[in-house]
């Protein structure tokens, strides 16, 4: 009586075993720094965030200047203005520079650098005038 028996030989089976190897020993690299990409990712996603709150502050200035903070002085704190127009205040860990500005005349911008880290990301400030 002769059985058929079906199924992989064990000479394929390494074979799979080694191309899957090669394969993640090929890819693994791609993975390795995914750490510094996710704290990039975070520190512009602040600076997105200060920036989009200094825009939002601007147009409700602008609006009703009651509902608002004013930002303008010729020696203003980057930080506590910040902090004061974004729920929450800045997220601890990160910091702005430079520390002081100086707001002009309503609409005027200001480039500041969110920094976390080794990763900095610039943001704009807007003036209220």
């Amino acid at each position: 009586m002769n059985k058929q028996q079906s199924g992989f030989t064990l000479i394929e089976l390494v074979v799979v075993i080694v191309i899957l190897g090669i394969l993640a020993a090929t890819a693994l690299p791609k993975f390795v720094d995914l750490k510094s990409d996710a704290e990039a990712a975070a520190v512009k996603g602040v600076a997105g965030a200060v920036t989009s709150a200094f825009a939002v502050n601007y147009g409700a200035y602008a609006a009703n200047s009651a509902k608002a903070v004013a930002i303008s002085a010729s020696a203003l704190d980057v930080a506590a203005a910040a902090g004061s127009v974004m729920v929450g205040g800045l997220p601890s860990g990160y910091s702005v520079n430079p520390t002081s500005a100086a707001c002009g005349t309503a609409g005027a911008t200001v480039a500041i650098t969110v920094s976390s880290g080794s990763s900095s990301a610039t943001a704009t400030l807007i003036c209220t005038g």
